[in-house]
């Protein structure tokens, strides 16, 4: 039951709506100004989305032709909803000369009047005269630093030693302060006058929530000194609290450290807590008992959450629940029922309600009234900018109030700038109804109503299968649990018309990351087994060509959901034998569940004949299975590509023969094994590892193969495509049918306006993950004017932090390469390319040379266009840095290849976007994002030139590459009557 009493709530609320708004701004000052410039944005979206877009990349433009050529870019698509004159202005502006140097000066000056308002200085000087103007009305402060955005150690170590000269700057200043009862003490006693809050994320580079153990170990080096010093100088620290997915991690490393013999007496420390969160009421319990044991209580800085949009759209993007309440009448409630357990146990968490939300305060007063709280128990928080009045208003009744306070300079504070006016201007912002537009205080102080619960259906149709969130405890321990099981070393013998066939010769399989372990072995097919196999196959086709459709989809179907059911230990054998991290073998095994589910679908689609009859005569387009498909698949995708090639041949009605590769036949025969349960009849799959130079010849020139499946290198492919063309001249030849994926020699361009943080780790992550051994890869990063010293020196120190480790083991950020082959070309490629260019970072592997097949990182500069190094794949990590002088130059060199896979582009510049659409020619292009991690149907995958021959994996097309289209003509005429004239 609700302590607070509904009247005094609401008597509460009136008092300060009326206090509050009695100290509004006067007419024409400045704030009275800002309000009313911000209101002018309030009822226009798109207006509004266009200016703070314009405002969030302004910090990186760097000459007045750049912010008057921006500013067109973001205002001429709304310049209808602009007055006449300045929409006319606008139109003519010119992006350079005098006139856009005035026009840059004043979008600056407009920037830098908004950044005053919500960001307190740009150094401890200006911080210091912010906190004298505070605490001269009565208000304390939490200083929090800006730019906690870090993709180095080297960014860490900086942004923790400013940690240390804002502890030092801020308590040698408070020693010189005259003492305010109402905000340095409380009933208790003296209160610490300095308060900082600090991110965790920032004090690693690599803040990963899939490696809680690595990232506590890496945060908690650089948080002991800063707690230490904080301590010994007597000043409070908070945490923030950040994603949702940096929750759990966040909580469990301020509990085990502030745990420690060290700290656990220390009570000047709090922890943000957001109640938009639906599990944040688990948290604060957790923590309540966690304080019980440890013995002294922590602060509890209760907000509404910043990242709601962020946590809707992750949440959607990968299939996730949704973590946060989306109606905010939720939110609100929830935070009543979280302030009021903070108040019944104020004795472990001390409760710091931050909101803007007259009636969320006004409910806590009245529960704080009810429960007999000491004064000053309970204090309340506000942001630096926003409802002055209404801390004015707090203050006269007798209340702390903390002012989170933010500083640093204007380019890494812009991002906290925009959060802000989104805040101030949301549709559903109790800042803009109460304050900016004034409506009825009885009208905002009724309870918080949430809608009732929804329960959404699922969308007909295909959905992808969401990625495992590693983030979470759950998907942890289920990986973790596989790997511990031992490999199962046993022999996997070929499939050959549904019989287990043993050879010979055997393939055995080798842990890359540790070369010595033995993970099983394949039979090794030769020449006779794959006769045997096609013959086999040839045998099974009629009677698969006639089982019904839907039979055929029941049996993907069935198979996706057994893929499901064995997730982990699928991905585990991925681990193992591809030497994928987690994360990366999870996706893996989801790829093949999509491929599964979404041939099905695409499958029964085409089955129902295009009909376009006219009177007397009837027109239908069939589609008929082609006939034997040979998939001949990679090792670095080695479930998903070949669970795609091998089920779009099946469920089209064609008998399959499966030939994975060498180096990863032990996954394969899980998938095998997979279809056979799920239903696939003897002879319509069958499992044919061996080595491709002694069985691909004779499977792909067989005259009973119409149709060839294969994806790797682009000698192979070619090969292929040569071989197939060349008719063997028998009665039963036709034209075979190849589908060929080649691999790429894949760029991103890095335009003078990309956002910098975004652009390093996209390009980083493009280039090394899964240690480039991804066709889609980024293997050029072409940058473009002045921003080429500094990208490459901030994508250096990044990945110079990556770690090279085990792929099992969550802390490698790099894992091993697929073999001592590929091992030995790569390191020659680095050796060649060195004579030829500058190399900016060489990593080494030298500790694990032993243990397996590693190639540390590297970072080649000043790459001229036509070296090898930028037209011929290397297939590891190995990476090209080009300097380009516009972004013309840039497409030209970024087209300059003979491959057209996938590429990319950092820009803000809406025009610059238009342009990459039209003018990059790649199969699959990324704008503002990694360019791997292409999702079936969202992202339908596949290039052209020398990158592929045929239509995209994944997409609507994909189906028709193995089936026959045939046209039915019936004239239904007889003697001068149709069978409709008898009706």
């Amino acid at each position: 039951m609700d302590p607070a009493s509904p009247a005094r709530t609401r008597a509460l609320g009136l008092d300060l709506f009326r206090a509050a708004r009695a100290a509004q701004p006067w007419p024409l000052s400045r704030a009275w100004l800002d309000d009313h410039a911000l209101a002018l944005t309030m009822d226009d979206a798109a207006l509004k989305a266009q200016l703070f877009r314009f405002v969030d990349a302004l910090p990186g433009l760097r000459s007045a032709g750049e912010v008057a050529r921006h500013l067109r870019e973001y205002l001429l698509p709304v310049a209808d909803r602009l007055p006449g004159w300045s929409a006319r202005l606008l139109a003519a502006l010119p992006v350079d000369g005098p006139i856009a140097g005035l026009v840059a000066a004043g979008a600056r000056w407009g920037a830098g009047r908004l950044a005053q308002r919500f960001i307190a200085g740009s150094d401890l000087d200006s911080v210091l005269a912010t906190i004298a103007r505070l605490r001269a009305q009565r208000l304390t402060f939490t200083v929090d630093v800006l730019g906690e955005a870090v993709i180095s150690d080297a960014e860490s170590d900086a942004y923790q030693a400013a940690y240390r000269g804002l502890i030092g700057g801020l308590a040698d200043a408070a020693d010189t302060w005259r003492e305010v009862p109402l905000i340095d003490r409380d009933a208790a006693g003296a209160l610490p006058r300095v308060n900082v809050s600090l991110k965790l994320s920032a004090l690693a580079n690599r803040f990963d929530p899939a490696d809680p153990d690595g990232t506590a170990r890496a945060v908690g080096a650089r948080l002991r000194p800063l707690l230490r010093l904080a301590r010994s100088r007597g000043v409070f620290v908070n945490l923030d609290m950040e994603s949702h997915a940096h929750k759990d991690a966040t909580l469990a490393i301020f509990m085990a450290v502030l745990g420690e013999e060290e700290f656990r007496s220390w009570s000047d420390v709090g922890i943000a807590i957001q109640a938009y969160l639906r599990d944040s009421g688990g948290d604060l319990e957790r923590l309540a008992a966690w304080v019980a044991r440890r013995g002294a209580p922590v602060w509890v800085r209760l907000v509404k959450g910043a990242y709601w949009d962020h946590e809707c759209v992750l949440a959607a993007q990968n299939g996730w629940p949704v973590p946060v309440f989306t109606d905010k009448a939720a939110t609100d409630a929830n935070y009543e029922r979280l302030s009021g357990y903070l108040i019944a146990h104020h004795e472990l968490l001390r409760p710091a309600l931050a909101s803007h939300n007259v009636r969320s305060i006004a409910h806590a007063l009245a529960t704080a009234e009810a429960a007999h709280l000491p004064a000053g128990r309970i204090e309340f928080q506000m942001l630096y900018g926003m409802v002055d009045p209404l801390k004015a208003a707090l203050v006269a009744a007798g209340q702390r109030v903390r002012i989170y306070t933010p500083f640093g300079r204007l380019l890494p504070g812009m991002a906290y700038l925009v959060r802000r006016l989104l805040e101030n201007t949301s549709n559903q912002s109790f800042v803009r109804a109460g304050f900016l537009e004034g409506r009825a205080a009885e009208e905002l102080l009724m309870p918080p109503v949430p809608a009732s619960a929804s329960h959404p259906t699922a969308a007909a149709g295909f959905a992808n299968e969401p990625l495992s969130d590693f983030s979470q405890e759950g998907p942890r321990r289920a990986l973790a649990a596989a790997l511990a099981v031992a490999p199962d070393a046993r022999l996997r013998p070929l499939l050959i018309a549904g019989q287990r066939l043993p050879t010979a010769r055997t393939i055995p399989v080798h842990n890359p990351s540790h070369r010595r372990e033995l993970l099983g072995s394949s039979a090794c097919a030769g020449a006779g087994e794959a006769e045997a196999a096609i013959a086999a196959a040839q045998a099974a086709f009629p009677a698969w060509r006639e089982t019904p459709v839907a039979e055929r989809c029941a049996v993907l179907e069935r198979a996706g959901d057994l893929l499901a059911r064995r997730r982990f230990a699928l991905a585990a054998l991925i681990v193992r034998e591809a030497g994928k991290s987690g994360p990366e073998a999870d996706a893996d095994v989801a790829e093949a569940i999509d491929f599964c589910r979404f041939y099905a679908a695409e499958m029964r689609a085409l089955a129902s004949p295009r009909r376009r009859d006219v009177p007397g005569e009837e027109n239908r387009l069939v589609y008929d299975p082609r006939g034997v498909a040979v998939v001949i698949a990679p090792w670095n995708f080695p479930l998903a590509i070949l669970a795609g090639m091998a089920v779009a041949a099946l469920v089209a009605g064609n008998p399959v023969i499966l030939k994975p590769a060498e180096q990863t036949p032990l996954i394969a025969a899980e998938l095998v094994d997979i279809l056979v349960a799920a239903g696939a009849p003897p002879g319509t799959v069958a499992y044919l590892p061996g080595f491709g130079e002694e069985i691909g010849p004779l499977l792909v020139g067989h005259p009973q193969v119409p149709t060839v499946a294969f994806t790797g290198s682009l000698a192979v492919g070619l090969a292929i495509h040569r071989q197939a063309a060349a008719l063997a001249g028998g009665p039963g030849d036709e034209v075979k049918r190849v589908i060929c994926e080649m691999g790429g020699k894949n760029a991103i361009i890095v335009d003078a306006d990309a956002d910098l943080d975004e652009a390093v780790l996209g390009v980083m992550h493009s280039a090394f993950g899964y240690q480039g051994q991804k066709c889609s890869a980024c293997s050029r990063a072409i940058i473009v004017g002045g921003i080429y010293d500094q990208f490459l020196e901030r994508l250096v120190a990044a990945t110079r932090s990556l770690t090279l480790g085990p792929a099992e083991d969550p802390g490698s950020a790099l894992g091993p390469v697929i073999d001592a082959d590929a091992r030995d070309r790569i390191r020659a490629r680095i050796a060649e390319g060195a004579q030829h260019a500058r190399l900016a970072y060489a990593g080494s592997s030298a500790a694990l040379d032993d243990e397996g097949w590693y190639v540390a990182p590297h970072i080649f500069a000043d790459v001229v266009p036509g070296d090898a190094l930028a037209q011929e794949e290397i297939f590891g990590p190995v990476l090209a840095v080009l300097r380009a002088r516009d972004l013309n130059h840039a497409i030209a060199i970024a087209n300059g290849t003979r491959y057209a896979l996938t590429g990319g582009i950092y820009t803000r510049s809406p025009v610059a976007i238009a342009r990459a659409g039209r003018e990059l020619r790649v199969g699959n292009l990324y704008i503002n994002r990694r360019i791997t991690g292409a999702l079936v149907d969202r992202q339908p995958f596949g290039g052209f030139r020398m990158s592929g021959i045929g239509s995209k994996a994944g997409g609507p097309d994909y189906l028709k590459q193995f089936l026959v289209p045939r046209c039915i003509t019936e004239n239904t005429v007889r003697h001068g009557f149709t069978p409709d004239g008898l009706e």
